[in-house]
């Protein structure tokens, strides 16, 4: 241990608790990087050869399959803000800065409590003490590197998975009536399905509208079929009525036309400050692929529904004469 060491823990800080941080971003991460975890752990040894009694030493590890990059969701991680702000801490141990915050500013708001109330920080290069002048620079230097380090990480990932969906190589999350056949999209084994998938273009086709395709179904007493989407019946057929939900997604999707298509929605915040889920324009999607699979449709159908769909859209929203049944609008006589 070296004399730096011996003076900066003083008896000052051993009459306080030692908190040991533990945390892995994801499940996974817990239960196959375990020797991360196993060494994060072991710093509770390392509390006790700088002098804490082994009853000081709380180890927090309530936030084990919890991201970094916010603090909101980790709770140990506010409990640990908590202590230290309330002068409970003699020092705070993590394995490195990027166990305890991805983010910079949640980091430099540990470090301004820590050195407000005389906390120590160790990581595996060292002790660290906030009150001082250059330690906060390497800390700060040290979390500015974390953050970077992350956005960079994602960077690569999604560029990665880009790149593969540009070849068409990605594996997605298939419409009803397509499924893999190995590394191929083919057309589901099940004729009944496929059945239904061809009655509901064929019917959009006659009726030249969704609501109408849905009250045929209705009238019929058919069923659609879809497949569960997670949990423990994910990947297993079942059968419901037709709503209109699940009809637009059908007749908007280009896998039923036989291309590979990705990226065609995407999270946006609107000015309210809500976040809605919405389509994006043909141009803008990452992948698309024509003909890379069999399909239930052509593409030039395809692009034909697709322009029925926005006329009926915009005669909703605008009640533009001659472009579909009128609705809602300025009107007096709508």
């Amino acid at each position: 241990m070296s004399t730096e060491t011996h003076q900066k823990v003083t008896a000052r800080h051993l009459q306080r608790d030692a908190y040991v941080y533990v945390r892995q971003s994801t499940v996974r991460q817990v239960l196959e990087n375990t020797e991360s975890t196993q060494r994060q752990y072991a710093l509770r040894q390392r509390a006790i050869a700088l002098g804490w009694p082994p009853d000081r030493v709380i180890v927090i590890d309530a936030d084990l399959g919890q991201s970094g990059a916010s603090a909101v969701d980790r709770a140990g991680f506010q409990r640990l803000v908590a202590e230290v702000g309330m002068g409970r801490a003699g020092i705070v141990l993590g394995l490195e800065v990027s166990r305890l915050a991805r983010n910079s500013t949640d980091w430099h708001r540990l470090l301004e409590l820590c050195a407000l109330t005389d906390t120590l920080i160790l990581d595996e290069d060292g002790i660290y003490d906030p009150a001082c002048f250059n330690d906060p620079l390497l800390l700060g230097l040290k979390g500015t590197m974390s953050e970077a380090e992350l956005h960079v990480l994602r960077a690569r990932l999604r560029g990665g998975l880009l790149n593969k969906a540009r070849r068409g190589e990605l594996r997605c999350r298939l419409p009803v009536g397509l499924v893999y056949d190995g590394a191929r999209v083919v057309l589901d084994p099940d004729i009944q399905v496929q059945d239904s998938v061809r009655l509901l273009f064929q019917t959009f086709a006659r009726t030249g509208a969704a609501h109408a395709t849905i009250k045929y179904f209705r009238l019929q007493g058919l069923l659609f079929p879809t497949r569960v989407a997670a949990g423990a019946r994910q990947g297993e057929l079942v059968w419901g009525p037709l709503s209109l939900g699940r009809a637009a997604n059908a007749l908007h999707n280009p896998w039923y036309a036989g291309a590979y298509a990705f990226g065609r929605s995407r999270w946006r915040k609107h000015p309210d400050g809500r976040t809605r889920h919405e389509r994006v324009p043909t141009s803008e999607w990452h992948a698309l692929i024509r003909d890379a699979h069999p399909g239930y449709i052509s593409w030039e159908e395809h692009e034909r529904i697709e322009q029925c769909l926005q006329a009926a859209a915009q005669s909703v929203a605008f009640a533009r004469v001659g472009k579909g049944p009128p609705r809602e609008g300025p009107a007096l006589l709508q």
